[in-house]
């Protein structure tokens, strides 16, 4: 086996780095109860007594307030702003006395969520939230934007969240890695190459070149010189787009249409090394507010509890934006003033030396499931399916917004579907993607 890697490190979006001593990941990364039961025992063995369990303590900024996130009852009763409380009791009157959706209206993200949620919790949360993230309105996006990305889809699964989610067995509970997240990713990297598997880190895939019915070979360049592999699989987590655009002979005229339709939101991560113990005792801060620029602010201290080094902290403020719009040409100072601002505007702000502002750009965050995307998926992926060998996971390569354990349990699936001969169960494979299908979004 071998494997194309585009970074110089494993793990992608989901890796980990060093900055000023501090493991820092690519944002905000957990790893939820909810990862499948297999895939979870081995990162156990992997790591170890290095795979910590470690409650959440997260918070949301709501119209001017701080709510405990995950929510909890009496931080609701206490802190929720009362027109913001009043507004949720009179949706809940007006659920029980006209439940279900306006028939009038075409099925969206918002005609979904505001059927489930309430007209308050999605005015005042959800839909300023999904603004920022994805720069649509919530009638632009698609009712799968609802169904894959909202876990709590109703009033009553939200409340079922609030009773029973802080228990300790419960899912304000996530696991992490002593060094960083990208630990995960490195893990399994090592043991690959334990059982025979090479990489190659820093190689850019260029072509793969098929001869009907199925795959041939690879063409990728690494180290400044080109390269080919021939090869019988390929199994790929590229960029949807970027995979159809790179098959030789050329894709036809309607399917490379159809993946110029496929868009993904971009994020810039902004890293502010800072010289004080912490920032705060929250692991992150969730603003769903339009006045603030940044989605969500995290501190990697606090995820592995660690205390070093002493007297030094980061954080990692997370900016959605295009990769064509003005926040990505911005210098890492612009971009630093925008994080102090934002903290000031949300009452908290940065009092202490900065030491360093390093940043990182993620061309390919979030997918963005605007209205009638489905079309365009379903062209792409009906084409891709006919080539023998063929098959695509993961985030960018299903077009899915799931959490890094969907992705393992996806490969994981994949290793089920190959028998010792070096058949492939394309059968098991679709039907392995139908339960894909089903994945929600742990928040």
């Amino acid at each position: 086996m071998t494997v194309l890697e585009q970074n110089t490190r494993v793990g992608g979006n989901a890796g980990s780095f060093e900055l000023e001593g501090i493991s820092v990941d690519y944002g905000s990364h957990r790893l939820h109860p909810a990862c499948d039961p297999e895939v979870l025992a081995d990162i156990r063995v992997l790591l170890g007594n290095d795979l910590l369990d470690r409650p959440r303590h997260g918070r949301i900024r709501l119209q001017g307030r701080w709510i405990h996130f995950p929510l909890k009852p009496l931080d609701l009763l206490l802190r929720l702003p009362p027109a913001f409380a009043a507004g949720v009791l009179r949706d809940r009157i007006s659920k029980i006395t006209k439940p279900g959706e306006d028939p009038s209206q075409p099925p969206s993200f918002a005609t979904v969520l505001e059927a489930g949620l309430g007209r308050t919790i999605c005015r005042d949360f959800y839909f300023p939230y999904a603004r920022k993230l994805w720069a649509l309105d919530p009638e632009e996006l698609s009712v799968t934007q609802a169904r894959r990305r909202i876990s709590a889809s109703s009033l009553a699964k939200m409340a079922r969240r609030i009773l029973f989610g802080f228990r300790p067995s419960g899912k304000s509970r996530f696991f992490y890695p002593r060094h960083g997240y990208g630990q995960i990713s490195e893990a399994f990297y090592k043991a690959a190459i334990e059982a025979g598997a090479e990489f190659h880190l820093g190689a850019r895939v260029e072509s793969v070149n098929t001869e009907y019915p199925g795959i041939r070979h690879v063409q990728f360049t690494h180290n400044g010189s080109n390269r080919s592999i021939p090869a019988d699989f390929v199994w790929s987590t590229i960029p949807l787009p970027s995979l159809v655009r790179c098959m030789k002979p050329g894709a036809p005229s309607s399917v490379l249409d159809a993946a110029e339709q496929i868009q993904f939101r971009a994020m810039i991560l902004i890293y502010l090394v800072l010289e004080q113990e912490r920032f705060s005792e929250y692991d992150a801060h969730y603003f769903p507010e339009s006045g603030i620029s940044i989605s969500r602010l995290s501190e990697p201290k606090n995820y592995s509890n660690t205390e070093h080094p002493a007297n030094v902290t980061v954080l990692c403020a997370e900016l959605p934006c295009s990769a064509n719009g003005p926040e990505w040409g911005k210098s890492d100072e612009e971009l630093s003033h925008l994080v102090r601002d934002s903290l000031a505007m949300a009452g908290i702000p940065v009092q202490s030396g900065i030491q360093k502002v390093f940043t990182r750009k993620l061309r390919y965050a979030y997918p963005i499931y605007r209205q009638g995307y489905e079309t365009h998926f379903n062209q792409i992926d009906q084409w891709l399916r006919q080539i023998n060998g063929l098959i695509t996971f993961g985030r960018q390569g299903l077009f899915v917004h799931d959490n890094t354990h969907h992705a393992l349990y996806m490969a994981y699936c994949a290793v089920r579907c190959l028998d010792d001969s070096g058949d492939f169960d394309i059968a098991r494979w679709q039907s392995y993607r139908e339960i894909f299908d089903t994945h929600v979004v742990e928040d």
